[in-house]
């Protein structure tokens, strides 16, 4: 049986809580760089293309890589950081990350060398991801978890949303590599910084990994995807596509069986017996799926439609983070006062608004009329990521902060995934079907090609965000008639 090996809590060492907004600031930094490298790379896709001698279909395995190896091993680092102490996971992870980084910009002549040393940062981004949650929640008082959890959720959502600006800004600028590079200096002073504030782990649950558990899901992942991206190139009625999907199906129901009787499952089921978790966890894949197809399509719409420089468009991009940014933890402080289910609301319906805005775009639109609709999806944004995942994590027992923690970047991280899937093969079907021909690549000459294949995809994510919208109101109306009928009794 699992047991804690300690009852003290942070909020008990002045020492610690004098400094806990400064661990907030380590812990941000690397969430912020850990998730901007999930979509810093989409802005210079269409350069790496060029300059390794690759399709689109074949260079966005570039970003997918890295996506798909945080999805296969963060739920194992999860666990792990509650086994052997949260803190300690992030901190390997930090410099696991920035070795990868490292790398990344030094030897990446290839498209396969890229691939394989961004799995190495992959692989220490996701020990920061999968822990860095729960350690908020362990550290700040419950008066304040709500903002800190906030604030983390920002960085998240603005390190998953900024990368196409700051990428086309340092793509301009200092070259490709430097994409990468930029991680290692702003890391190291975030190693050297968090070595010295952050506190040893309080709170440990004996156990063994469930190593079973952790290879089907690690297979279930690589199949998924693998199935849905090549598909993409091969067509989904290629018999290794259809192999690979269903391999992928045997392994999640054997994964799920293998935990329902696990002694020490790598993830807590009973966890999603909360319809609160639950919904707002299906919300969040919803969000992320509809915003990563918009990061994957607006730079091509930005350099190839309305002829902007990678520079210029990385500014024009800029406007989603910088408006998400100032709405976010303005709406993660409120949400401690009036709650978290009308601003999920809200945010959530200005972002069917935005999106479907920018399925309106045609290739006479103006940079302003672009700009409205990105910053608006930003605000939207804004209302929505803080006040869900706070929610999300004041639904947990203190020693499953880990675990919940890494199902909700899981979560996160399977969604952008899907968004590159989904914008990726809406993008072309449609294409092709106005081509008469198989499209797997932009053609130059025929911008109403792409037109109509972006038209669908931002339709599509708007329809995404307006199923999580009602969910969320179904929510919101749920937990409102139980506090009359609480009221009245």
């Amino acid at each position: 049986m699992s047991s804690e090996t300690s009852f003290r809590t942070y909020q008990e060492d002045d020492a610690i809580q004098k400094k806990r907004w400064l661990i907030l600031i380590v812990l941000n930094i690397f969430t912020f760089m850990a998730t901007l490298d999930g979509s810093i790379v989409n802005i210079a896709l269409p350069v790496l293309s060029k300059e390794l001698g690759v399709p689109v279909t074949q260079i966005q395995w570039v970003t997918t890589s890295y996506l798909m190896a945080i999805c296969a091993a963060i739920l194992l680092f999860g666990k792990l950081g509650d086994m052997v102490g949260k803190i300690k996971i992030f901190k390997i992870g930090t410099v696991v990350f920035i070795i990868g980084s490292l790398l990344c910009g030094l030897f990446s002549s290839s498209l396969p060398y890229l691939i394989a040393f961004r799995v190495i940062q992959a692989l220490g981004a996701s020990m920061t991801m999968a822990n860095s949650q729960g350690i908020v929640t362990d550290i700040f008082p419950a008066r304040e978890r709500g903002k800190a959890i906030g604030l983390v959720g920002t960085f998240v959502s603005l390190g998953s949303i900024a990368g196409p600006s700051i990428g086309g800004i340092i793509l301009s600028t200092l070259g490709w590599q430097y994409i990468f590079w930029v991680n290692v200096p702003i890391g190291i002073l975030a190693i050297i910084l968090g070595w010295k504030v952050l506190p040893k782990d309080l709170v440990r649950m004996k156990g063994k990994v469930d190593a079973p558990g952790a290879a089907l899901f690690a297979f279930f992942i690589v199949t998924l995807f693998a199935g849905l991206l090549i598909g993409q190139q091969a067509g989904y009625g290629n018999g290794w596509i259809i192999a690979s999907l269903a391999a992928a199906l045997a392994a999640l129901v054997g994964f799920l069986l293998v935990e329902r009787k696990s002694m020490e499952p790598l993830i807590q089921l009973s966890l999603f017996k909360n319809p609160l978790f639950s919904l707002s966890i299906v919300c969040a894949f919803l969000f992320f799926t509809a915003n990563f197809s918009f990061n994957i399509i607006a730079p091509f719409y930005a350099q190839n439609l309305l002829n902007l420089t990678p520079f210029q468009s990385g500014f024009l991009l800029m406007l989603f983070p910088i408006c998400m940014v100032v709405v976010a933890p303005l709406s993660g402080a409120l949400s401690d006062k009036i709650g978290t289910e009308s601003l999920t609301f809200a945010g959530l319906i200005v972002m069917v608004v935005s999106q479907f805005g920018l399925s309106l775009l045609h290739e006479g639109s103006g940079v302003m009329l672009a700009g409205v609709w990105i910053a608006l999806l930003g605000i939207g944004s804004g209302l929505f990521s803080a006040p869900n995942n706070s929610l999300i994590m004041s639904q947990v027992p203190r020693t499953q902060l880990g675990s919940a923690g890494s199902i909700s970047s899981l979560i996160r991280n399977v969604g952008m995934v899907f968004g590159i899937t989904i914008a990726t093969t809406i993008l072309f079907q449609v294409m092709s079907v106005k081509a008469g021909h198989r499209v797997t690549n932009l053609i130059p000459d025929r911008p109403d090609l792409f037109l109509s294949g972006m038209h669908a995809v931002f339709t599509t994510s708007a329809c995404l965000c307006l199923a999580a919208a009602l969910l969320t109101g179904y929510r919101m109306y749920q937990s409102r008639a139980a506090k009359r009928a609480a009221s009245e009794a």
